[in-house]
C-alpha cells in the first residue's frame, strides 16, 4: 500500500500554512436559521472536522445579498453584522481546534429554489435550467425560468460578492472561496446552453469566463493582498451532472488561464472521481506531442498546467491512496473530502493511526425524513 504520509505534511497557502493537505469540502446543509444566520449546532458540526484532525474546513455555500443570490431556505448568509457575529462562533470555535476555515461565497442564480427575499431568479439568460428542484433541500417541479439579468444586475452580483468577503474577514475566516462550480450563477454564464448572451458576457469562453473573472479581481481588490481567495470550479452541475466543456482543453486553457491571472490564490477542482480524465478519449487523435494528450489529464491537472496557482481537488478521494497519489504526481497540492468526511469526521485521524473507515451509509441519507442538518446525529 502506498504510504499516505505525504498528505500530513504542512502547505503554505498565500499567507496561511495548512497542518496537512487534507481539507472539509463546501457540503449544503440548510442549517442556518430562517434568517440565516449560523446556529451553535453549526460551531459544533464544524468544530468536529478540526477536532478529527482535518486542517481545512470549507464551509456550506454562504449567500452574498439580499437579492436573488439565496439558493434554499435556511441557507447561511454573511450580509450583515448578525450573521458575521454568527460566523465569528464558528471561526473562533474551529481555529480553537487547530484548523483553518475558508467561507464559501454563492449565489444561486437560476437554481435557486428558496429564496427568503425574492421569488423571482436570474440566470445570464432566459433559460430553463434541466432538471427537476431538489425535494432534499424543500424544492418541488421543474425550475423557473429565470429573468436575463441586466448589466445592473451584473454589478449587483459583483459588489455581493465583496461585501460577503469583506463580511468574512471580519469574521476571522482565513478566506474564501468563490462558488464558480455545479450550476449556479457563475457556472451558469461559463456555461454554453445556459448563457446566450449576445453581450460581452456571452459567446466565446473568453466571454463566458468574463464574469468569473471580474468576480475574482473584485474581491481582491476588496480583501487586499493577503487575505486567501480561490475559486470552485466543476464541469458537472447538480442538475447535469455529466456536463463537459465542448471544447475540451482548449476551453480549459482559456478558462484556468484567465482565473490563474485574476488575483486568486487557489482554484478547487470538483469532479466525480477526481483522478481521472477530463475528457475521456472517444477515438484516437494523431499527434506529434510525445507527452500526455487532454484525454488523459485530469481538471485538476488541467487547472494546475493552465491556472499556476495552487489546486484543491475533490471527488471521491476518501480512500487515502487515491488522495496520496493526485498529490505526489503534483495534479494537486490539497484534497478535499465530502462523503468521507461525513462518514469520518475524525478521518484523518483514523488514518494517521491505521484505523478502520467507515463507509458513508447512503441509505441513511436518502431516508425522506433525514436532511443534511441531521449527519452529525446520524454518524
Amino acid at each position: 500500500m502506498t504510504d499516505p504520509k505525504l498528505l500530513f505534511k504542512n502547505v503554505t497557502l498565500d499567507n496561511i500554512t495548512l497542518n496537512n493537505r487534507i481539507g472539509v469540502a463546501p457540503m449544503a446543509r440548510t442549517s442556518a436559521t430562517f434568517e440565516g444566520v449560523a446556529t451553535n449546532q453549526m460551531v459544533s458540526y464544524y468544530t468536529s472536522f478540526a477536532r478529527g484532525g482535518f486542517g481545512l474546513i470549507i464551509t456550506e455555500a454562504i449567500y452574498t445579498d439580499d437579492k436573488h443570490s439565496q439558493g434554499y431556505f435556511n441557507n447561511p448568509g454573511l450580509i450583515n453584522e448578525e450573521q458575521t457575529q454568527a460566523w465569528k462562533k464558528v471561526v473562533d470555535s474551529v481555529h480553537q481546534a487547530g484548523a483553518k476555515i475558508f467561507a464559501q461565497i454563492m449565489h444561486a442564480g437560476a437554481l435557486s429554489q428558496g429564496n427568503r427575499f425574492i421569488q423571482e431568479t436570474i440566470g445570464p439568460s432566459a433559460v430553463q435550467p434541466k432538471g427537476k428542484q431538489m425535494e432534499f433541500y424543500e424544492g418541488k417541479g421543474l425550475y423557473r425560468t429565470p429573468r436575463e439579468a441586466t448589466k445592473e444586475d451584473i454589478a449587483e452580483v459583483i459588489n455581493g460578492f465583496v461585501n460577503t468577503a469583506k463580511h468574512a474577514k471580519a469574521a476571522g475566516f482565513d478566506g474564501v472561496e468563490i462558488h464558480g462550480a455545479n450550476g449556479y450563477l457563475l457556472d451558469q454564464f461559463l456555461t454554453d446552453y445556459t448563457n446566450k448572451r449576445t453581450d460581452e458576457y456571452g459567446g466565446s469562453t473568453e466571454n463566458r469566463v468574463r464574469l468569473l473573472v471580474e468576480v475574482s479581481k473584485a474581491v481582491r481588490e476588496a480583501v487586499g493582498e493577503h487575505f486567501t481567495i480561490g475559486i470552485r470550479i466543476s464541469q458537472g452541475k447538480v442538475n447535469d451532472y455529466n456536463h463537459k466543456w465542448a471544447g475540451k482543453e482548449k476551453d480549459a486553457e482559456i478558462i484556468f488561464g484567465q482565473l490563474g491571472h485574476a488575483g486568486l490564490d487557489f482554484i478547487h477542482i470538483t469532479e466525480y472521481e477526481a483522478w481521472k480524465p477530463a475528457f475521456p478519449k472517444v477515438e484516437e487523435t494523431i499527434g506529434t506531442n510525445s507527452g500526455l494528450d487532454s484525454s488523459d489529464l485530469s481538471l485538476a491537472a488541467l487547472a494546475k498546467k493552465y491556472g499556476k496557482v495552487c489546486v484543491i481537488a475533490n471527488g471521491h478521494l476518501e480512500d487515502p491512496v487515491k488522495a496520496k497519489e493526485i498529490i505526489e504526481k503534483e495534479e494537486a497540492d490539497i484534497i478535499t473530502l465530502g462523503k468521507g468526511a461525513l462518514a469520518n469526521h475524525d478521518w484523518v485521524n483514523k488514518v494517521k493511526k491505521g484505523e478502520l473507515l467507515a463507509k458513508f451509509d447512503e441509505e441513511k441519507v436518502l431516508r425522506p425524513d433525514v436532511k443534511i442538518k441531521d449527519f452529525e446525529v446520524l454518524l
